[in-house]
């Protein structure tokens, strides 16, 4: 499955993009929902994203389009680390979905006290919402473009999207048709790297779910 990330073969000129959340953070650790609001990297976050950089050395990256927030950048700085010279394109429309009153709130206080809301949206699906944030819809709506114009501008490179699970998710479950429903079988492992490949400039899913041997299971 890495040889979508080897050194372009001429018979193989399709674009090819790796999607990666950033390192656990102290807030992960926590239980916290970050949203638009940050926290810095845990010790855990960086050995993990440590280990991806020596993993992501090993292939070709020509350039890096990344969140602007401090979690994100915390996670490219360690990854130019072992991949010195690919550029990198910060875009604020891959930043992680608004989760609005809920942020700074752990999951465990939100059912205790808003037991309601929270079944309300999380039997939404795609309309997921936070009170006073964004949908997971309108996450896809910011984020889709910016992968469809990395392709267009990039035509036969490999690309690293470094960002966010509600952005990973969005992404990859509009190309699955997945309903973002909680009775659907899991897609996604947590802390992975997925691959997207194109075809005539259409997305499609590639291999999902890989990590580096030298991990042990993220937690």
């Amino acid at each position: 499955m890495f040889t979508l990330l080897r050194n372009h073969d001429k018979t193989n000129p399709q674009t090819v993009i790796a999607m990666l959340r950033h390192g656990k953070t102290l807030w992960n650790e926590e239980g916290r929902i970050q949203g638009q609001n940050n926290s810095p990297l845990s010790r855990t976050g960086s050995q993990q994203v440590h280990l991806w950089g020596k993993f992501i050395a090993k292939y070709t990256i020509d350039q890096i389009i990344a969140s602007d927030l401090g979690r994100v950048r915390e996670t490219v700085a360690i990854i130019q680390q072992y991949r010195t010279s690919v550029p990198v394109e910060w875009n604020a429309q891959l930043r992680e979905q608004d989760w609005g009153q809920w942020e700074g709130k752990t999951f465990a206080e939100l059912k205790n006290k808003q037991t309601e809301e929270l079944n309300t949206q999380i039997r939404a699906g795609w309309e997921f919402r936070p009170p006073g944030g964004e949908s997971r819809k309108e996450v896809l709506q910011r984020a889709m473009p910016v992968i469809q114009s990395s392709v267009k501008k990039n035509p036969g490179k490999r690309l690293l999207i470094v960002s966010h699970e509600g952005i990973v998710k969005s992404i990859l479950y509009h190309l699955a048709g997945r309903a973002f429903l909680p009775e659907e079988k899991k897609l996604l492992q947590k802390r992975q790297l997925h691959l997207l490949t194109t075809e005539d400039s259409k997305l499609s899913l590639g291999p999902l779910n890989i990590f580096p041997t030298t991990m042990e299971s993220p937690k």
